[in-house]
């Protein structure tokens, strides 16, 4: 049995088609005229662009109009003026296009896998995907396309680009297995959005399977299992089934209130990045937005967003659930991830670097920017804004400061927004955790975010294998610090939501309903997985197992435990 990490639940059967690590080779000759080699350098961009919309329309047909954004950033991308710029002028200097384009694309490769973030890191394979695709165009060589993959295909590759998956379809591609990749990468998105199950990260995958094996893909627990023996292969057809129809058990709680099993009313949010992707949340039936992060504006851009196109972001998603809460974080960027347009400083510790909340206070013209863009926007409904990564009260204290002189700003240009916005803060380090008491004086409501709180409670590095072992949230002391938050916004009386990936976990939910968690915002993809999970729970036996848990002392026994209870009552799906 293979072992990697499973991104698009469910089982897939079927037969192996391997596709080859894609090997580009050109002649690094001298040219004979620098306007000819310009010229036939923005030939291949033109081209490039019109096979790329191509694909993208498909994408969009076949998974959905989010998933083809994909495509259409790389559009953006090799236009940007200083990418262009950096080819044209290698070229200038003798050098043959081919050279100028991998070139300078290896050079954006290598910056955005240095950062230790999934988000940058993937636009590293946004990179590799537009350079191989120029190459093929400018060497006349005819890129891989998986449209003819015969029926009941698990395709077998180095890494999936944006290129490929575009003529992936459910109906011939029963399943996907990368030697590359991660939950965030462009082939987990596709397969997600097909409904494709997906194995990622596969050790020697391309070693381990021939065209022609039959393989199993456990989307849902990471395993491919190789020419499977008889009695493997019924059991997994039979978990296959099961999976199909407990998939289609879940439509049941598309439109339905999220409550408790015995009738505890939570409200059940999602995250996104975009107006698009409000769109996906709400025909998920989401409650409103929990998270926004407003980061990709800035990094799909070559400049920072204006404020009339942060405004009109802004303003779509709040059009698109009008009465219902939508929460902006405020740009949580620096240290780790990197924009080369703000020249950002590179730090040896990013994660306690000048990031988040502590960058915008330092950079005042672009965090007043965004401050009026979300007030304009904050007249089309129901927004609220949220602080990333406080650790004290003077931050809240300064962003207060600073939303005033945006009003005082707004005024004086005559343009409306809504006086009494509600500001919020997460809770994601160990400092705010602590006078969590003290904090919930300030605002008007807390949002955990697990991700980071785990990994600063733990002192761990989770992009270091080494400790990834002691990232978890099931830490008895990240238990307890999501409880003390919880209590601290009850007893000021604001409301407390989670946003990190814990308020999905099937695992967490019966702690969290314990602790009285008031809203949960998780993936539009696992709404309604949420959404039934927190149905199976009721107040007596959540607080029971809370009790249980308080009282052991390591992350396997509260693991093990939960997973039992889960179990006994259907909360797992």
């Amino acid at each position: 049995m293979l072992k990697g990490i499973g991104v698009s639940e469910g089982i897939g059967i079927g037969t192996v088609l391997v596709i080859e690590k894609q090997k580009i080779n050109f002649d690094k000759y001298a040219i004979k005229s620098v306007e000819e080699e310009i010229a036939r350098y923005y030939d291949a961009i033109k081209k490039f662009i019109i096979k790329t919309q191509e694909m993208a329309n498909e994408i969009a047909a076949n998974a959905g109009e989010k998933e083809s954004e994909i495509l259409f950033g790389h559009i953006i991308m090799v236009q940007d003026p200083y990418m262009q710029g950096e080819i044209e002028s290698l070229i200038k200097n003798g050098k043959c296009a081919e050279y100028a384009v991998s070139e300078i694309c290896d050079s954006f490769i290598s910056m955005f896998s240095s950062v230790d973030d999934e988000l940058t890191n993937q636009r590293a394979t946004d990179v590799l995907d537009i350079k191989n695709s120029l190459l093929n165009i400018l060497l006349g060589i005819e890129e891989i396309n998986l449209k003819n993959a015969p029926p009941n295909t698990v395709v077998v590759a180095d890494i999936l680009t944006p290129s490929m998956t575009s003529g992936i379809n459910s109906e011939n591609i029963v399943g996907i297995i990368t030697e590359n990749g991660g939950a965030t990468s462009h082939s987990s998105i596709i397969a997600r959005a097909l409904g494709i199950p997906a194995v990622l990260s596969v050790d020697n995958a391309l070693e381990s399977m021939k065209n022609g094996d039959t393989v199993i893909v456990d989307g849902s627990n990471g395993n491919i299992i190789v020419s499977p023996d008889k009695a493997t292969f019924e059991e997994y057809s039979k978990k296959q089934l099961r999976y199909i129809k407990r998939r289609n058990e879940l439509n049941k709680y598309k439109n339905a209130t999220t409550v408790t099993a015995d009738g505890d009313k939570k409200l059940l949010f999602c995250n996104i990045a975009s107006s698009e992707e409000a769109l996906k949340a709400k025909e998920c039936t989401a409650e409103g937005i929990g998270l926004f992060r407003t980061e990709l504006m800035f990094l799909e851009k070559s400049r920072i967003p204006t404020e009339d196109e942060q405004y009109a972001e802004y303003k779509r998603t709040a059009l698109t659930f009008r009465h219902k809460p939508v929460k902006i974080r405020t740009l949580d960027i620096g240290g780790d991830k990197i924009i080369p347009y703000l020249n950002i400083e590179k730090e040896e510790n990013p994660y306690l670097g000048n990031r988040a909340i502590r960058y915008c206070l330092k950079q005042e013209d672009i965090f007043l920017t965004q401050l009026r863009a979300i007030l304009r926007a904050s007249i089309y409904g129901k927004i609220k804004l949220m602080i990333p990564l406080v650790t004290c009260t003077e931050e809240v204290q300064a962003v207060k400061k600073a939303i005033e002189t945006a009003k005082n700003q707004l005024k004086e240009s005559e343009k409306c927004f809504e006086e009494n916005l509600e500001i919020g803060i997460m809770i994601e380090t160990p400092s705010a955790m602590m006078i969590a008491d003290i904090l919930a004086e300030e605002v008007d409501f807390f949002s955990i975010g697990t991700n980071d709180l785990t990994q600063y409670i733990m002192a761990v590095d989770r992009g270091n294998d080494d400790v990834s072992y002691l990232y978890s949230a099931f830490h008895p002391s990240v238990i307890r610090a999501i409880k003390h938050i919880i209590e601290c916004g009850h007893k000021a009386g604001i409301s407390v939501e989670m946003c990190g990936e814990a308020a999905s976990d099937p695992l967490m939910i019966p702690l969290l309903i314990a602790f009285g968690l008031d809203e949960f915002s998780v993936s539009a993809a696992v709404t309604l997985k949420t959404r039934r999970a927190i149905s199976k729970w009721s107040q007596a036996h959540a607080k029971i197992v809370a009790e249980n848990v308080l009282k052991m002392k390591t992350e396997r026994e509260i693991v093990d435990y939960l997973k039992k209870e889960a179990l006994s009552c259907g909360g797992i799906l």
